[in-house]
């Protein structure tokens, strides 16, 4: 779950890298650093402690990119070849002897890496008694110290340092050696214009430019630098100089990279007017709930429409059963989606965790269609399951954000969600484009099968009003902060929801610890009775989603119970409910709407909930402790 960026060019590497860093944060914020080959002295390998004293000079900074910055503004380096890494910590704390890039054997070799290197403790081993002497505990010095032995080796069989057929061999027979995960970026003391690259399982993306070629976890550092990128494939290694791209695969051998157009402008992921890119992301959901929408609603036969199921509508209607998989906010979007097509559609559903499902051997029929859901289209786990389902022979699908990324791309077929970049680390505008499109599915299936076109031109209608209803929603934002100035300081806080809005309580919650650090939990309301009724008092507030509907008169005595144990209540409810101003502690009002559209609007007042107690608790709400975006390692 770290991000790496590189560049070979006639630009100075340290600019791109430092912005590149800077954009792939979210990814990663223990620690941060950067490798450029400036050719100034002799290598010193102990340059890993000592940064800036040889050809590749070295800097590293624990905590936020800003302090890498000042280092180098205060230490700095020139070259037109380099590497940079943020780190998200796995093995080995959080110091600057374990953050990345990391040097192997004499300063041969530097080595930036996303993943985790599963057999690292036997690697280290054999190392050691070969002779290398390890600075850090991480896996990374592992991989550095691996390559910089077979690089000896093969000058010792007569290749050359300089050599790049040496270098990729080095490379190659280096890597059969891993188990695990690895993004790798290389670069060699003895060949200054030459970047390296290999995936497996963790992901990475090449920038074409004109004389200069860049490096990244993911394409929103190569915005605005190129619009032409290489998505590497699983066990596809890339030799990179200013001018030559040469792309090998581990079975294949050379093939074709296939140049793909970048999907994404470098303003999506600016700040503009806000003061984090939570709360922006936040306030774009009416825009991204419309992109999800647009171009996918059928007047004329009363459905949804889709470009890339890929799948015919006579397959589609054999379908017995779905499975939806995800992780996090992913898997409670999942749960919508199961109310919403086993409503519309009368097909099972099933919602499993992504890492739990990747493991499990449940019974599946030739007719099961399974979805992953993933924001990134990255998270290890979803597709290790969707690259399982797919083994099996099972209509393997996703719903994806990142165009381009592996899910997207190794996928059956899919929709994307067209929500732009996502920065915050606590998902907010991914889930309700998730939701929307599972709504879209929903209708779609429903009208393959039993839905009737009135009822179908009903649920059309209700979306289109939806974000200009979104916007309405917001004004609940000064409402919202006023709670959250009240329950601050609270330790534990209790979510309720039925039907379509337990989800909604569940991801509620899930913001609120994501971010601000305390602890929560969502049940679904009647459950509160068989356990967590315990936790009630008149510390602990309880927070019920409780819009009108056919649940309501139900959700209504369960809040009665909690207010008969003197339990603060907050309501999120339907504007003009006066009977809930008399009864909950505190109101926050969202527009009413169908049942089923619920959790669209219920979710906007959470997400500011969680946002606004995480500030007035003095807590990073884009880089949240222990949490990364992208989660690429199990």
């Amino acid at each position: 779950m770290c991000g790496i960026v590189g560049y070979v060019g006639a630009r100075e590497a340290v600019n791109v890298l430092l912005e590149g860093l800077h954009r792939l944060e979210y990814r990663g914020y223990d620690s941060s650093g950067i490798a450029v080959y400036d050719g100034k002295a002799e290598f010193d390998p102990l340059a890993a402690e000592n940064p800036g004293t040889g050809p590749i000079a070295i800097r590293k900074r624990v905590g936020r990119v800003s302090e890498l910055s000042a280092a180098v503004a205060a230490q700095p380096v020139s070259g037109n070849l380099g590497i940079g890494h943020t780190r998200w910590a796995t093995h080995g704390g959080i110091s600057e002897p374990n953050s990345h890039p990391h040097v192997g054997g004499n300063g041969e070799v530097v080595v930036v890496h996303n993943g985790v290197i599963e057999n690292y403790a036997i690697l280290k081993t054999r190392l050691q008694a070969l002779g290398y002497v390890f600075r850090s505990q991480t896996d990374t010095e592992v991989v550095a110290h691996l390559i910089a032995h077979h690089l000896d080796e093969q000058v010792r069989l007569g290749g050359a340092a300089t050599d790049r057929k040496t270098i990729l061999a080095t490379v190659q027979i280096a890597v059969k050696s891993l188990k695990g995960t690895y993004g790798l970026g290389i670069i060699f003391r003895d060949h200054p214009g030459l970047l390296v690259a290999v995936r497996s399982g963790s992901p990475l993306v090449v920038g074409v430019g004109k004389g200069e070629h860049f490096l990244a976890s993911d394409a929103s550092p190569l915005a605005g630098y190129t619009d032409e990128v290489v998505y590497l494939s699983d066990h596809e290694l890339v030799l990179l100089t200013a001018d030559s791209l040469e792309l090998i695969h581990r079975d294949h051998g050379r093939t074709s990279p296939s140049i793909q157009v970048l999907d994404q402008t470098e303003s999506g992921s600016e700040l503009g007017e806000f003061e984090h890119y939570m709360l922006k992301e936040i306030y774009e959901q009416p825009t991204t709930v419309e992109n999800a929408l647009r171009g996918r609603l059928d007047d004329d036969a009363a459905t949804a429409k889709f470009g890339g199921l890929n799948l015919d509508s006579q397959k589609l209607r054999r379908i017995d059963r779905i499975v939806l998989t995800g992780c996090g906010t992913s898997w409670h979007a999942g749960l919508v989606g199961e109310y919403l097509i086993e409503e519309f559609a009368r097909i099972p559903v099933e919602v499993e965790y992504a890492s739990e499902f990747r493991y499990r051997n449940p019974p599946l029929s030739d007719q099961t269609m399974i979805f992953a859901i993933t924001q990134s289209g990255e998270t290890a786990d979803t597709l290790a399951a969707m690259r399982e389902s797919q083994r099996k022979g099972h209509s393997t699908l996703a719903i994806c954000n990142v165009v381009g990324s592996t899910i997207a791309r190794e996928a059956d077929g899919g929709i994307y969600l067209h929500a732009g970049p996502e920065v915050g680390v606590a998902s907010t505008k991914a889930f309700t484009s998730q939701v929307t499109v599972l709504t879209l599915l929903a209708l779609y299936l429903g009208r393959l099968r039993h839905m009737s076109y009135p009822a179908g031109k009903r649920i059309i209608s209700h979306l289109r009003a939806m974000p200009e209803i979104l916007r309405h929603t917001l004004k609940c934002h000064e409402a919202v902060k006023e709670v959250a100035q009240k329950y601050h300081d609270a330790s534990n806080i209790l979510y309720m929801g039925r039907g379509y809005n337990f989800p909604v309580a569940l991801e509620g919650a899930l913001k609120l610890k994501e971010i601000s650090y305390i602890h929560a939990e969502g049940y679904p309301a009647a459950e509160m009775k068989h356990g967590p009724i315990a936790l009630v008092d008149e510390n602990t507030p309880s927070i019920f989603v409780i819009p009108r509907g056919s649940m309501y008169p139900k959700v209504m005595s369960n809040l009665e119970e909690v207010k008969a144990r003197r339990g603060p209540v907050i309501a999120i409810a339907c504007e003009g409910d006066e009977t809930m101003a008399g009864l909950a502690d505190d109101v926050i009002y969202v527009p009413d709407v169908e049942d089923y559209l619920q959790p669209l609007v219920a979710a906007i007042p959470l997400q500011l909930l969680a946002y606004h107690i995480a500030l007035l608790r003095g807590c990073n709400v884009d880089r949240p402790r222990n949490l990364a975006k992208s989660v690429t390692v199990e």
